[in-house]
């Protein structure tokens, strides 16, 4: 990180027009609200006996009344509850040491049994007027705008356990499977290890020392990787402790629920189906081959034969890419400005507002990531800004999320968000907005840096994404049979990595505890969160060559696109765009976009 970045006082995120507090007079009094609609909604499924029914209705009408009564409190109730989650969740991933925050996430964490609980009954009786659904919607004004999102519940609920057993999982995940993303998080957040520099030693946040992965200097890198991977031997026992239990539960809920493994299940979740995966991935397979002559030359840039783990992400270049915040926000800002007036209005509001929180610390989460405030229409971005070009590409990355979140204003709640696969489109966008323009407008000495880091991203959410994705599988193949240790976890690891980066990458210097750092694995609601990564790199530079082609005109179906995330499936959203994403075609164009990038790479010499 750049001595004057250091220096430089970086923003904390502001939620002050949420709440005042965690304990606060405001925070109680919704808590307290949210709590009474729980109480009013669990009276209206006793009332109506809503749940999985023996037949459809024949009361169309009364059925239709109670429908619209039903989605209109779980929907007021919704919006309270994702705001206070939102609330205490920014504290708890910027201090993980602060209490009140963890007992305040506790309390939510169990409030959240019962949410579920009624979701489960809703969606069951979704699932069992999907017959009538039709005629009540008819009947029913509110649910007819629900429509779409009410056909995805119909699909949902063909998975579900009777009712007492999907309460009881509910219950156990609270102390049992779902709090085991709380333990990764907290462990690797305090991790702190001695590190020299300038002569100095002291002990420093894993988050800062992954940062130092971006100096030009190799020694500074190479020690600070060797550094991590000690402090990751010293918590490995329990992170290995916690996949097991992530995904013994993912195991064995996706088998209880009649999915046909676990991958199904993350599937039909993210409302995707078997051939598109397919495609998908024989295309990224396909892919390998250029993104190793782009690692090799990237080696012979470095004066290497082959790279090791720690030069992945290496500077190259003559000028060295780092931006002041100032300069950071501004540029991005004026980037957005390119495409439209209201995304760039979007982006300064979020920075003259404080809705970032970009300062590396001790017991903050690693990473980067946005979510919504709901009940100010709001977003809010944590991220570790270091003043690399990485970074602040990473900004114009959450601040797509935001914007994503922006056009969805005014929806409904049931009618909001988007599966994971389509959740990345408008923050890759936003990306290849930065990158395209700093590359068009650099000077010669500073392309090959600019080109860098756009090839660093795309190997990243490519060739790393698929290691993640046979990693995982293989983790789900052995967990059914026994725990698995931390050297086995390491095994996997490395081996993934071995069929994917190849000849590419040195094979004595990998880095086999990519399983204990990455968050996605622990989330046993968000299992192989890894191919929609590369689905959203994809489909958005897709997109991306659609608003090329089309202009302004585009932008009003771009804003639709992203407001429609939330209802229907993935293929069926896409095809309203005349994208079929169950074609290799589609995935092939977009990776012949990133093979032409890395020709130009190639090309170029280094400084």
């Amino acid at each position: 990180m750049p001595e004057a970045i250091t220096k430089e006082k970086l923003p904390h995120w502001d939620l002050s027009n949420v709440y005042k507090g965690l304990e606060t007079e405001d925070f109680e009094a919704d808590l307290a609200k949210n709590i009474r609609q729980m109480d009013e909604i669990e009276a209206l499924i006793e009332k109506h006996g809503i749940g999985r029914l023996d037949a459809p209705p024949t009361d169309i009408a009364a059925t239709a009344k109670a429908l619209d009564e039903f989605l209109k409190l779980v929907t007021d109730m919704y919006l309270i509850r994702s705001t206070l989650y939102a609330y205490v969740s920014s504290y708890v991933t910027t201090d993980s040491y602060d209490k009140v925050a963890a007992k305040r996430l506790s309390e939510m964490e169990k409030l959240g049994v019962r949410v579920s609980s009624i979701f489960v009954r809703f969606e069951s009786w979704i699932g069992s007027l999907a017959p009538v659904l039709d005629d009540i919607c008819e009947k029913a004004p509110y649910a007819k705008e629900h429509r779409l999102a009410l056909s995805d519940i119909v699909d949902q609920s063909k998975y579900l356990m009777d009712t007492p057993l999907e309460d009881l999982a509910s219950e156990l995940l609270v102390s049992g499977g779902g709090i085991m993303h709380k333990l990764q998080g907290t462990v690797t957040s305090q991790l702190k290890t001695p590190f020299e520099k300038d002569g100095k030693t002291e002990d420093i946040p894993i988050t800062v020392l992954r940062n130092f992965g971006n100096s030009p200097d190799e020694k500074l890198r190479r020690r600070a990787f060797e550094t991590e991977i000690k402090g990751y031997e010293s918590i490995r026992e329990s992170i290995a402790f916690a996949l097991n239990c992530v995904k013994g539960t993912a195991i064995t809920l996706s088998e209880r629920r009649g999915f046909d493994g676990v991958l199904h299940a993350s599937l039909v979740y993210n409302r995707m189906d078997q051939e598109t995966l397919d495609a998908l991935l024989a295309s990224m397979t396909e892919s390998f081959p250029a993104f190793r002559r782009y690692f090799v030359s990237k080696a012979k840039k470095l004066g290497k034969e082959r790279m090791a783990w720690w030069d992945l992400t290496a500077p190259l270049g003559e000028v060295e890419l780092t931006y002041s915040w100032p300069e950071a926000s501004d540029y991005v800002v004026e980037q957005f400005g390119s495409f439209s007036d209201e995304l760039a209005g979007f982006a300064r509001h979020a920075f003259d507002r404080n809705w970032i929180d970009a300062e590396p610390r001790d017991g903050k989460r690693g990473g980067a990531f946005c979510m919504g405030v709901r009940s100010v229409e709001e977003s809010r971005i944590l991220a570790n800004f270091d003043g690399s070009f990485d970074q602040m590409t990473t900004l114009a990355h959450e601040l797509g999320h935001g914007f994503h979140n922006h056009c969805q204003k005014g929806l409904p709640m049931l009618r909001r968000g988007s599966p994971m696969t389509l959740a990345e489109t408008a923050s890759i966008f936003c990306e290849t907005i930065v990158f395209n323009a700093a590359l068009d407008s650099a000077p010669e000495g500073a392309k090959l840096g600019i080109l860098e880091n756009q090839l660093i991203g795309a190997s990243q959410t490519i060739v790393d994404i698929y290691s993640r994705f046979i990693f995982e599988s293989e983790v789900v193949k052995r967990r059914e049979k026994a725990e698995l240790s931390a050297d086995e976890f390491c095994e996997i690891m490395l081996d993934a990595q071995r069929q994917t980066y190849g000849d590419g990458l040195d094979p004595n210097h990998l880095n086999g505890y990519m399983w204990l750092w990455k968050p996605h694995y622990y989330s046993h609601g968000y299992n192989f969160y890894n191919f929609p990564y590369a689905f959203g790199l994809l489909f958005s530079l897709g997109v991306y060559a659609m608003y090329l082609k089309e202009g302004d005109a585009f932008i009003p179906r771009y804003k639709e696109l992203l407001r429609s995330t939330g209802e229907g499936k993935a293929a069926d959203i896409a095809a309203k765009f005349g994208i079929d994403i169950r074609s290799r075609d589609f995935w092939d164009g977009s990776l012949a976009v990133v093979a032409k990038q890395i020709d130009q790479y190639c090309d170029l010499d280094a400084a």
